[in-house]
């Protein structure tokens, strides 16, 4: 409830321009004003590094061969319809273009450098490298843990985090994106890990 209601409420923000993009204004002027202070070359391909997770040449091949892996060890494992997480994997991926891209285009928001919208531009809201990250390795993560030891599957999933937070960080730092386009989308993809996580139990069942 609560990722949903954060997501309703910055969708409408966005929607009326209302006074919760200042939020916005503020963290990109404050990061501009880092990025100057600190002056750190490295630092700065280190954003982009980060950001390029998020990208679907990564972030789609690292799901598909860790669905890939699970489906594997979940046919050695004996486990009946041991083959879900290719097919779990595979709609994940397409999900992200079927609910980003329609999002973009209506919202039709301008990025952080103020440059109005060409008329071959999506749009800037929300974030489509923050929700293949977030899907992509999020469900990676959910498919592994089914059929993994749970300790390990607590690792990959603090992995996951982590490389989600770096990719949302590295945008916001870059001025690629807006923090509330990476928050919505956030949240967005928290909504179907969160989907998924109670019916893989059902797709993916244990051993008999």
């Amino acid at each position: 409830m609560t990722l949903a209601l954060v997501l309703l409420v910055v969708s409408w923000q966005v929607a009326v321009d209302g006074p919760l993009l200042g939020v916005d204004t503020a963290v990109r002027d404050g990061v501009r004003r880092l990025r100057r202070a600190i002056g750190s070359t490295l630092l700065n391909h280190l954003g982009v590094a980060l950001s390029d997770l998020g990208g679907a040449l990564v972030a789609v091949p690292v799901l598909l061969g860790c669905a890939g892996l699970a489906a594997w060890l979940a046919r050695r494992g004996g486990r009946p319809r041991w083959w879900v997480p290719v097919p779990v994997a595979v709609a994940a991926a397409v999900l992200v273009p079927l609910l980003v891209v329609p999002a973009k285009s209506w919202f039709a928001r301008p990025g952080p450098y103020g440059v109005p919208l060409a008329a071959d531009q999506w749009g800037w809201y929300p974030s489509g490298h923050t929700a293949t990250s977030a899907i992509a390795y999020g469900t990676a993560a959910l498919l592994l843990a089914r059929v993994l030891p749970a300790a390990v599957g607590r690792r990959l999933g603090a992995v996951a985090v982590l490389a989600c937070l770096g990719v949302g960080a590295g945008l916001v730092w870059s001025d690629f994106h807006w923090l509330l386009d990476v928050v919505a989308s956030w949240c967005l993809a928290g909504l179907l890990l969160l989907g998924l996580h109670r019916l893989l139990p059902h797709l993916l069942p244990d051993r008999p």
